[in-house]
């Protein structure tokens, strides 16, 4: 749901839901009117209870929903409209646990959805718009397995619903949906194989991924959303090569992606999306010059990012990402001052990171991202304290960074690389302690 007046919003979906149930009521029980309008006011209250970060009532709603739809559903199963609604309810559901850090609940939820999915395709294969919304379910359920660090189970996901988007674009193929669809595997395709280090084919799934989004950019010139998909094609197809050792080629890459970024922000100034763009590609040309060994020039274009960032958290304070991307851009200053032996504005760069962090979760100490945020912070410190042999204030800052991990692990304890995260910090307090 786009960012908006969401108090007003959520007023009007729930006087609507107040309106349907009160309806509902008085209609006879067979009268799906009303209990369609019934589980789309919910889903709806749901939904921008989701956009202002209240997940447990989210939760609710969207399973208050799902219990009318299973009821109607069960009563009418040759409705395929109830089915696919069944469907969709489920991959709420999904969302929103994900966002918790809930990932087998949010599984199970997907592949519920999955379930209904596949049976609504099998009935009537030719329905573009079900094979759609299966091969939406795949990635879901491949979001999920990545988060878990089940690549391989992933990968078979995402190519599961590659394939359903090469049928539709094959089909098709003056679609542009579809050919952004395919777009889109071939991207988290992409990631799966650079996270297990097959850069060749990496490389090869985000060039495929290159082809559409630059033909498609073609197309539309004037497509800003296009324009944005090719920069970020740009970016990965750069991360490739910055992983592959190739700077040249990388900086070529996060250069052309950030030419476009900067005349999309030229074009619409007030686009606070098209300005946080603009500092990611700053940080990915930085961290290129940093690797080359022009730490000034990095460090130029790290404090690029930063008052981008800095504008941005001062438009809206409460934009808890915004002021997340603050604490990226202290982190990656830190380490270049901290390279170039300026551990003292070092310290400070990272302090500052480490602050907006801890003031985040505070305020939200159920969100196990935020409680992650401090412990990084405190890692980020404590390898700044062992560089200049400060092996007390070193430990100090490993100690809290585990406490927060150790919190983060205990809400989460299914995820593979928290638990990596949190035996890191009890390797290194093991090992300054010896």
């Amino acid at each position: 749901m786009a960012q908006g007046n969401l108090p007003g919003a959520l007023e009007a979906f729930q006087s609507q839901l107040e309106i349907s149930e009160r309806l509902a009521r008085g209609a006879d029980t067979d009268d799906n009117k009303w209990q369609r309008e019934r589980t789309l006011a919910y889903d709806r209250v749901g939904d921008v209870l989701m956009a202002q970060g209240k997940l447990p009532e989210a939760l609710e709603f969207f399973r208050n929903g799902l219990t009318i739809k299973e009821r109607v559903a069960k009563a009418h199963p040759e409705n395929t409209s109830w089915q696919r609604s069944l469907s969709i309810s489920h991959d709420r559901i999904g969302d929103a646990l994900v966002t918790q850090g809930k990932l087998p609940d949010a599984l199970t939820s997907y592949r519920t959805g999955l379930e209904v999915a596949q049976k609504l395709a099998r009935t009537e294969p030719e329905n573009v718009g079900w094979q759609r919304d299966l091969s939406v379910s795949h990635a879901k359920i491949g979001d999920v397995l990545v988060a878990q660090s089940s690549l391989p189970d992933a990968l078979k996901a995402f190519h599961e619903g590659l394939t359903i988007r090469q049928r539709l674009a094959n089909a098709d193929p003056d679609n542009v949906d579809w050919q952004r669809g395919l777009a889109v595997s071939y991207d988290r395709i992409g990631d799966v194989l650079m996270a297990q280090d097959n850069m060749g084919d990496a490389l090869s799934a985000f060039q495929d991924q290159f082809a559409i989004a630059e033909k498609l950019a073609r197309i539309d010139p004037n497509n800003t959303g296009w324009q944005r998909d090719l920069s970020v094609s740009h970016e990965k197809v750069g991360d490739v090569q910055m992983a592959q050792g190739n700077l040249p080629d990388a900086l070529k890459s996060y250069r052309a992606g950030l030419a476009i970024r900067e005349r999309l922000a030229r074009n619409d100034p007030d686009n606070i999306n098209w300005q946080r763009s603009l500092s990611v590609s700053h940080d990915c040309i930085g961290d290129v010059l940093e690797a080359q060994g022009e730490v000034d020039e990095a460090l130029k274009a790290f404090r690029e990012g930063l008052e981008i960032r800095k504008r941005l958290a001062q438009r809206d304070p409460s934009n808890v990402g915004w002021q997340r991307d603050l604490t990226v851009s202290y982190d990656r200053i830190g380490e270049v001052l901290e390279s170039k032996g300026d551990l003292e504005a070092a310290e400070k760069s990272f302090r500052e990171g480490l602050a907006i962090m801890e003031r985040l979760s505070l305020a939200d100490p159920g969100n196990v991202d935020l409680q992650r945020g401090v412990a990084v912070s405190q890692g980020h410190l404590a390898e700044m304290y062992r560089r200049s042999n400060d092996h007390n204030s070193a430990l100090a800052a490993l100690r809290q960074g585990q406490a927060a991990m150790e919190r983060v692990v205990m809400r989460a304890p299914e995820n593979a690389g928290w638990k990596k995260d949190l035996d890191w910090f009890t390797e290194q307090i093991s090992t300054l302690t010896e």
